[in-house]
C-alpha cells in the first residue's frame, strides 16, 4: 500500500487528471465546431454550383433563342430580297443563302433540344441535391449547437475540478507536490504516479530495478522508474 502521503499525492492525481481531461475536451469543441463549419460550407458550395449549372444550361439556352431568332429574321429578309431581285445568279444567290441559314438553324435547334433536356435533368438534380444537403447542413448546425451547449457545461464542470484540485493540493507534501507537477509539466502522460506490479512500472511497463523496487516498499521516499521517470510505489 503507498504510504499515507502518497496517497494524499493519489488523490489529487485523480482530481487533477479529472481537470486535464475536462480542458482536454473543452480544447477538442473548437476543431469539432471548424469540421462542422467546413462540413456547412461544403454543402453551401455544393447547392451554389449545382445552381450555377443550371442557370448556364438557362444562359445558353437564351443565346440560342437569340441566336435561332436572328437567322430566322435574315431568312425572311432574303426572302423579302428574292422578290425585288432581276437577274436569276441574284434569286440563286439569295437561295443559297436561305438554305445555309436554315441549316444553320435546324443545328441551332437540335443544340436548343438538347440544352431543355439538359435543364430538365439539371433542375431534377438541383431539387433533390439541394433537399439532400440542406438537411445535412441542418444536422451539421444542429452538431454546432450541441457543442457549444456541450462546452458551457464543461466549463461549468471545469471550474468544480479546479475547486477539488485546490482542495486535493493542500494536504500534500510540498516536495511531493512539487515532483509531480515537474512531470506534468514537462509533458510526461498522465498518470505519473503509479505503482509497481509484478516488478514493472505499471506506466511505461518497463522491469524495475531491484534497489527501485526495494525504495518503493519502504515508501519513506519519492522513487521514480528509471526508464519513464515517473513517481512509482509498492501496491
Amino acid at each position: 500500500m503507498p504510504s499515507p502521503a502518497l496517497e494524499k499525492l493519489l488523490v489529487l492525481q485523480d482530481r487533477d487528471t479529472r481537470h486535464a481531461g475536462l480542458e482536454a475536451q473543452i480544447a477538442s469543441v473548437p476543431r469539432e465546431v471548424a469540421f462542422a463549419e467546413q462540413k456547412i460550407a461544403a454543402e453551401k458550395a455544393a447547392i451554389e454550383a449545382a445552381r450555377t449549372e443550371l442557370k448556364e444550361f438557362e444562359t445558353k439556352k437564351k443565346l440560342l433563342e437569340t441566336e435561332i431568332a436572328l437567322a430566322e429574321q435574315k431568312v425572311a429578309k432574303y426572302r423579302g430580297q428574292q422578290l425585288e431581285v432581276r437577274k436569276n445568279d441574284e434569286y440563286r444567290a439569295l437561295g443559297t443563302e436561305i438554305d445555309t441559314t436554315q441549316a444553320a438553324i435546324g443545328g441551332l435547334e437540335e443544340d436548343e433540344l438538347k440544352v431543355m433536356f439538359a435543364i430538365d435533368e439539371a433542375k431534377k438534380k438541383f431539387a433533390t441535391g439541394e433537399a439532400e444537403r440542406k438537411q445535412a447542413i441542418a444536422i451539421h448546425e444542429a452538431r454546432i449547437r450541441t457543442l457549444r451547449e456541450r462546452e458551457g457545461n464543461l466549463r461549468i464542470e471545469l471550474q468544480a475540478a479546479q475547486a477539488e484540485v485546490d482542495t486535493a493540493r493542500v494536504p500534500v507534501d510540498a516536495p511531493l507536490a512539487r515532483v509531480y507537477e515537474r512531470l506534468v509539466r514537462e509533458g510526461l502522460a498522465r498518470p505519473v504516479c503509479v505503482p509497481i506490479r509484478d516488478g514493472k512500472c505499471s506506466g511505461c511497463h518497463m522491469k524495475v530495478s531491484g534497489q527501485v523496487e526495494s525504495a518503493a516498499r519502504k515508501g519513506d521516499e519519492i522513487t521514480n522508474c528509471e526508464s519513464c521517470r515517473r513517481m512509482v510505489y509498492w501496491e
